[in-house]
């Protein structure tokens, strides 16, 4: 592979069309102001660079990005690519990744809103991500050991999987399909919303009106902590040990938990409220 070293490029596709290239600590940035650096290039290594300039992996197959970073001014870094691996890397950008696929994202920091948005096969390990609008439209998805700080995740999402997770975030999980959530912590507002096949397990779970209009939702030895008007209308298996605040029109269903503070069943109930609660005695 050629290898271009500690060089500036500030023009507009200075790198377009390139063929395994090793760039090593080299500075996207000028009074230039060009954009798509290395757009619709292949086989690409990309350690310890600046990037301070738009859109510069577009319609790149094949890359590798490790260390360095990517600045607010580098706006919508990863478009239309595939096969992308990005370590160590610090990405403050807007959009930063979008409509791309097989993706593996170890040890970013990231802080991007609308981040990782309909994309597909994504596997991140560890590192830090806020973002305002995160993966919406995503599918295939697998976390391990992630802190996301943020507002409108995960919606509209398919087929997910998260461990050891920490997850500060509202509206989380709208509409989402095929869901594992283990082991986490997920600290919010009105939590998954609409969505269908969600499963909680061993996670901690903060924040008022969760899990409203859900189809085949589980939480399996999950713990709750100021949740009130939970599950309202919807098809629900839950096991908490821990206090609910409250419980309003669960729709169908079993919720089981150490107690539960009110339970209420309104009259003016859309759907019929034929959940069986149990709270558990001498706990």
């Amino acid at each position: 592979m050629e290898l271009i070293e500690n060089k500036r490029f500030g023009n507009e596709r200075d790198l377009y069309g390139s063929r395994e290239l090793i760039v090593r600590k080299c500075r996207f940035e000028g009074p230039e102001d060009g954009e798509s650096a290395l757009k619709e290039s292949r086989d690409i290594i990309a350690e310890d660079c600046f990037m301070d300039l738009r859109y510069p992996f577009w319609h790149v197959h094949n890359i590798k990005i490790k260390g360095g970073e990517m600045t607010k001014n580098c706006r919508a870094a990863l478009w239309y690519d595939t096969d992308v691996v990005i370590e160590d890397c610090k990405m403050n950008g807007i959009k930063a990744l979008r409509e791309c696929g097989n993706i593996v994202l170890d040890r970013v920091s990231a802080d991007s809103p609308e981040f990782g948005w309909k994309c597909d096969h994504i596997l991140i390990k560890g590192g830090q991500i806020a973002s305002e609008y995160a993966f919406l439209e995503s599918k295939d998805i697998n976390i391990d050991g992630l802190h996301f700080s943020g507002k409108y995740s995960f919606q509209y999402t398919k087929d997910v999987n998260i461990c050891n997770a920490r997850m500060d975030t509202k509206d989380a999980f709208w509409h989402a399909k095929n869901v594992t959530v283990t082991d986490s912590v997920l600290n919010g507002e009105y939590l998954a919303w609409y969505s269908d096949g969600l499963t909680l397990i061993r996670c901690h779970i903060k924040g008022t009106q969760p899990f409203c209009y859900c189809k085949d939702l589980k939480l399996i030895d999950c713990t709750m902590e100021d949740c009130d008007l939970a599950f309202e209308y919807s098809d629900v298996r839950a096991d908490v040990k821990s206090h609910i605040v409250s419980v309003k029109n669960p729709h169908k269903g079993l919720i089981e938990a150490d107690s539960i503070g009110e339970v209420i069943l309104t009259e003016d109930s859309v759907y019929p409220a034929e959940a069986k609660i149990i709270q558990r005695k001498g706990v």
